[in-house]
């Protein structure tokens, strides 16, 4: 596989991975009001909780994305200029980033990760229902 179309894979799981931890917050509260217990099990909230935890720690570290630097350095390294991607890539890092100074990303993190953390212990994990029943006994 080519390093430039590795760096649109790249950019494009980078865009899943956003996707998967906006759309688990809202899923998780739609999902309290509608009574659907997938939303409390363990296997995804997990995943979900370290996935965005990972995101504000890194800030609050200076360090930079692990996907945007592969991304770069992959493009980079293949003689291409970063700024110059398929469309597919394009697409997904429009999407991902915009123009803002760098504390307002640091603090748009922290006070989301802060909201799922909250969410994590508001709208706390369960068993199914079945399984605790079926232990009870």
């Amino acid at each position: 596989m080519s390093p430039t179309v590795l760096a649109d894979l790249i950019v494009v799981f980078h865009l899943a991975y956003v996707s998967f931890v906006i759309a688990g917050l809202l899923l998780i509260w739609l999902g309290a009001v509608l009574g659907w217990e997938w939303v409390r099990r363990p296997l995804f909230r997990v995943p979900h909780l370290v996935c965005t935890l990972i995101v504000p720690v890194e800030a609050l570290g200076g360090m930079a994305c692990p996907f945007t630097v592969w991304e770069r350095n992959l493009r980079l390294g293949a003689g291409q200029n970063p700024e110059d991607i398929s469309f597919v890539a394009r697409l997904a890092r429009d999407v991902l980033f915009y123009r803002a100074p760098e504390w307002v990303f640091t603090v748009s993190y922290v006070a989301f990760g802060l909201v799922v953390l909250v969410t994590f212990f508001g709208i706390p994990i369960r068993r199914s229902a079945t399984r605790a029943a079926g232990e009870l006994t």
